[in-house]
C-alpha cells in the first residue's frame, strides 16, 4: 500500500494552493511573471484594479510562500516574481497527485 506525503510536506504544498485560491493573488503573480522585473505596489495596483490595502495583503500572503520576493528601494517596495519557487509549484502537483518527478528542485530563495 502506498503512503501518503508526509505531514511536514503536505503542509508546505497546501500553503502553496492557498495562496493561489483567490484570483486576485493568481492574477499577481500572472502579472509579475509576465513583467519580468520588480513592480511597485502602485503598478501592480493598476493593473489589476483593485485597492491598495487589497494588493498589500495578497502581496505579503504571496511573500510568505515565497512566490513573490520583495526588495525596497528608498521608500518604495517593489515586488518581483521568485522563479525557483513558481517553478516547483507544477512539480507539487504532480507529487500530490503521485505522478513520477524528475528530480525535486529546490523551492527556496
Amino acid at each position: 500500500m502506498k503512503k501518503p506525503l508526509e505531514r511536514e510536506i503536505a503542509q508546505e504544498y497546501a500553503s502553496w494552493f492557498r495562496a493561489l485560491a483567490d484570483p486576485t493573488r493568481v492574477q499577481i503573480v500572472s502579472l509579475l511573471a509576465r513583467h519580468g522585473a520588480p513592480m511597485s505596489v502602485g503598478e501592480i495596483v493598476k493593473a489589476v484594479d483593485v485597492g491598495q490595502s487589497t494588493v498589500s495583503n495578497h502581496l505579503r500572503q504571496l511573500a510568505a510562500v515565497r512566490f513573490v520576493l520583495a526588495e525596497t528601494r528608498g521608500t518604495a517596495s517593489y515586488y518581483r516574481i521568485n522563479d525557483a519557487c513558481v517553478d516547483c509549484f507544477p512539480t507539487a502537483a504532480d507529487i500530490v497527485m503521485g505522478r513520477p518527478v524528475p528530480g525535486l528542485p529546490s523551492c527556496k530563495e
